[in-house]
């Protein structure tokens, strides 16, 4: 729409039914992440070894999302949606966040670069606070992932993790 407000579509959130997912998966996180690599508070996460969800609009894969459940709560570990202001990500979330309360996790929890203002926007928007800064935490997981880039969002400079929660 012209004027900014949200066209949202009808969205469908499935865990992978086929191998066809697995691959279309995997391309994305190589598209998206560079691979299948998450490095949160120095842990590193293999993104195809977590539970994965993909969003459909009809036939149409839109976006996908990965999380862990553990001890701690929900860990969000990636989410893509490939259109943006249709409700995809929403949904997504709104999705892990079901599967989380089920499981009895008290939290759902997500660490995001210090640049990536539009991911602070779209969480806080959503009820997460920021409960934590980990400064450096970028710059210790560049030894792990040298392809992240120095420079991130709108030229600023990638250091230091964001860790933000939503309390279920």
């Amino acid at each position: 729409m012209s004027d900014g407000r949200r066209q949202e579509v009808a969205v469908h959130v499935a865990f992978p039914r086929d191998e066809s997912d697995v691959r279309w998966l995997t391309d994305l996180w190589r598209a998206e992440w560079n691979g299948d690599i998450m490095v949160s508070k120095g842990q590193v996460r293999h993104l195809h070894e977590l539970e994965s969800l993909i969003a459909w609009t009809g036939a149409e894969r839109v976006g996908a999302v990965t999380f862990i459940i553990d001890s701690s709560g929900c860990e969000l570990m990636s989410i893509n949606a490939l259109t943006e202001a249709k409700g995809v990500g929403t949904k997504l979330l709104e999705t892990v966040e079901d599967h989380a309360r089920r499981a009895g996790c008290e939290r759902v929890w997500l660490i995001t670069s210090n640049d990536n203002v539009a991911a602070l926007r779209f969480y806080q928007r959503r009820g997460y606070r920021m409960v934590a800064v980990h400064v450096g935490g970028v710059d210790v997981a560049r030894k792990t992932k040298p392809f992240i880039p120095l420079t991130g969002c709108h030229g600023i400079e990638i250091h230091d993790e964001v860790e933000l929660e939503k309390r279920l």
